[in-house]
C-alpha cells in the first residue's frame, strides 16, 4: 500500500488543477474536469461502483458496497480536487527518504530553502519520507493528499473483503480553495449518514468547529482634479481607503489572533485617487462575535461617510460559510467514531477549531455532518508545503478504521 500511496499521490500533484476566482463557471477551470475524467477511469479500473461525474456541480461520486448483512449507517469520505491561488504548472515533488532533521534545500538554482529554524515543525518528521516542491511552485497536498488517501482506502477496501464495512460513499470535487465548490453538492443524491472530508494538516487532526465567514467588499468613489487645484475640491479615494483600514482595530488581524480568536483581514487593496476598492474577509467561531465584527465594518463607512456632505464609500457584505459545529453537535457519531478509530490506531486525536473552513462547512448546513480530519500535509498554499508520506499512510489506517467501527453491531 505504501507504494500504492506514494505513486498515486506523485501522479496527481504533477497535475495542475488549480481554481480561479475570477472565474463564473462551474467548476471555475477546465483543468479540474480534465483531472477529475481521469479519476473516474481509475476508479472504475479499481472497481469502485457508481461512478459519475455530475455536470451540474462537478462533483465525482463513487461507491464501496457494504459486505455485511445488517444494516449500517453509510459513511462518505469527501476531498477537492483544486489547488489554491500559487504556481502551480509543472510541478515537480522532491522525495526525501528518511529524512535527517537538517535543512532542506529545495532547488540549487534558487535561494529556496526548508530551515528548520522557520519551520520546526520538520523536526516531528526525522526519519520519515518527506515529500516536498522544487521551490518554484506549490505542491498541491492540500487536497491531493485527501485525493490519494480515499481513493488508496477504497481500493484496499475492495481488494481485501476481510475488512468489514457498510456502504461507503466518496466523493471528488472543485473549487474549495475559491469557497464556493461545495455550494452545488447534492446531499440527498450522496446519501450518507455523515461523512468527512480529509482536507487537515497533522496527524491526529479532528475539526468539527470551523469559522463563521464573511467577505466585505468596500468600494470608495473619490472625486479626482487636478493637484495644483485641488484644495477643498479633490476627494481621494486613496486616502480614505487608508482613513478606514486605520479605523479598524490594529490587532483584529491574522497576524495578532489564534485559537478562537476571529479577525478583519484585508486581502486585496486597488485604486486610484478617482476611485478605490478594498476587500476584507471577516472571521470568527463565535455567532455573535461574528456578526459584530460585520457590523464593525459597517460602522466605520457609516462614520466616515457621515463627515462629508455625501456619501462616498459602500459596503457589500456576503457570508461565506458557518460554523459546522452548530451542526455536527446535533448528531456526535462521527466525531466520537473518528475519535475512537484514531485512538485504536494509537493516535493521539488533536481536536482544536478550524482557523478557516472546509468544504464540510457548507455540506454540514446542507444536512449532512462533515467535521475535518488529518491529511498529512504543513505549509500548505505555497512553495515550502510538503507532506509525510506516513502521515498519509495513518490517514488511509484511519479512512479503513472508520469504515470497520461503523460497520460493528
Amino acid at each position: 500500500m505504501p507504494n500504492q500511496l506514494k505513486d498515486r499521490f506523485l501522479t496527481y500533484v504533477k497535475k495542475n488543477t488549480r481554481s480561479d476566482e475570477k472565474s463564473n463557471t462551474v467548476p471555475s477551470t477546465s483543468i479540474q474536469t480534465d483531472f477529475l475524467k481521469v479519476l473516474v477511469e481509475e476508479l472504475n479500473e479499481l472497481g469502485f461502483s457508481d461512478v459519475k461525474l455530475n455536470d451540474k456541480n462537478s462533483f465525482l461520486t463513487a461507491t464501496i458496497p457494504s459486505n455485511v448483512e445488517h444494516d449500517v449507517p453509510t459513511v462518505g469520505f469527501i476531498a477537492h480536487v483544486d489547488t489554491a491561488d500559487f504556481e502551480s504548472e509543472n510541478v515537480k515533488p522532491q522525495i526525501h527518504e528518511n529524512y535527517d532533521g537538517n535543512d532542506i534545500v529545495l532547488n540549487e538554482e534558487h535561494p529556496y530553502i526548508l530551515k528548520t529554524s522557520e519551520f520546526p515543525n520538520l523536526k516531528n518528521y526525522v526519519g520519515q519520507t518527506l515529500i516536498t516542491t522544487d521551490g518554484t511552485t506549490l505542491l498541491g497536498s492540500d487536497d491531493k493528499s485527501g485525493v490519494a488517501e480515499i481513493v488508496t482506502a477504497g481500493a484496499r477496501l475492495l481488494a481485501d473483503d476481510s475488512i468489514k464495512h457498510g456502504k461507503i460513499r466518496v466523493a471528488f470535487g472543485p473549487d474549495e480553495e475559491i469557497g464556493r465548490g461545495a455550494d452545488l453538492f447534492d446531499v440527498d443524491e450522496f446519501g450518507c449518514d455523515f461523512a468527512y472530508t480529509l482536507d487537515g494538516s497533522v496527524v491526529g487532526e479532528l475539526q468539527y468547529e470551523s469559522f463563521n465567514a464573511a467577505q466585505a467588499v468596500i468600494k470608495i468613489h473619490g472625486k479626482n482634479v487636478h493637484p495644483g487645484t485641488a484644495k477643498n475640491t479633490m476627494i481621494s479615494a486613496l486616502s480614505l481607503a487608508n482613513e478606514f483600514q486605520n479605523s479598524l482595530p490594529r490587532f483584529m488581524v491574522p497576524e495578532y489572533t489564534s485559537g478562537r480568536e476571529g479577525f478583519i483581514h484585508l486581502v486585496k487593496a486597488t485604486g486610484t485617487v478617482d476611485e478605490a476598492e478594498l476587500i476584507y474577509i471577516i472571521r470568527d467561531h463565535d455567532t455573535d462575535l461574528f456578526e459584530n465584527k460585520k457590523a464593525l465594518v459597517e460602522q466605520v463607512a457609516e462614520e466616515l461617510n457621515n463627515q462629508m456632505e455625501q456619501a462616498h464609500i459602500t459596503v457589500s457584505m456576503k457570508d461565506q460559510y458557518y460554523n459546522m459545529a452548530e451542526i455536527i453537535k446535533k448528531d456526535f457519531r462521527s466525531v466520537d467514531i473518528a475519535k475512537t478509530a484514531m485512538k485504536e490506531l494509537a493516535i493521539d486525536p488533536i481536536i482544536e477549531p478550524i482557523r478557516g473552513g472546509t468544504d464540510g462547512s457548507k455540506i454540514s448546513f446542507m444536512g449532512l455532518p462533515t467535521p475535518n480530519l488529518f491529511a498529512g500535509g504543513e505549509n500548505f498554499h505555497g512553495r515550502y508545503e510538503f507532506v509525510s508520506l506516513e502521515s498519509m499512510e495513518k490517514a488511509v489506517d484511519v479512512i479503513l478504521k472508520i469504515a470497520e467501527l461503523t460497520a460493528e453491531k
